[in-house]
């Protein structure tokens, strides 16, 4: 592995309902999730730009896996926190930590996904 690399492969959310948290994250980021299914699981996988920084994953709806609030937290790269937030809550998630910071290091914010996970954001400012 070299040193520009991120040791991070890959990250998974675990969701009941894979259509509902499609749409809440679709909202929530602005973006598009490709919907695949492999050995009895479905998911839906967050975009990765060619030569993007960073590790990518998705949501995942199969057997044994559950949602949390405990556990490992993923953050979100956003330009706008607030507009975010606002979408969180719009959408059936619950903002958990207001944005924090702004300063030279960017500012983040927790929230509660539609499924009940907690997730992040992180605008670098």
């Amino acid at each position: 592995m070299s040193s520009k690399e991120n040791p991070v492969n890959w990250f998974e959310i675990p969701v009941n309902d894979l259509d509902r948290a499609k749409a809440f994250y679709e909202q929530v980021l602005g973006t598009n999730l490709d919907l695949f299914e492999m050995g009895g699981m479905r998911m839906a996988w967050f975009p990765r730009p060619e030569n993007a920084v960073g590790s990518s994953g998705g949501l995942v709806q199969a057997p044994g896996r559950t949602p949390t609030r405990s556990g490992t937290v993923v953050f979100f790269s956003v330009p706008d926190i607030d507009a975010a937030l606002a979408a969180v809550e719009k959408h059936g998630g619950k903002v958990v930590m207001p944005k924090t910071g702004g300063g030279e290091h960017g500012a983040i914010a927790h929230f509660e996904d539609s499924e009940g996970n907690l997730v992040a954001l992180f605008e670098n400012t």
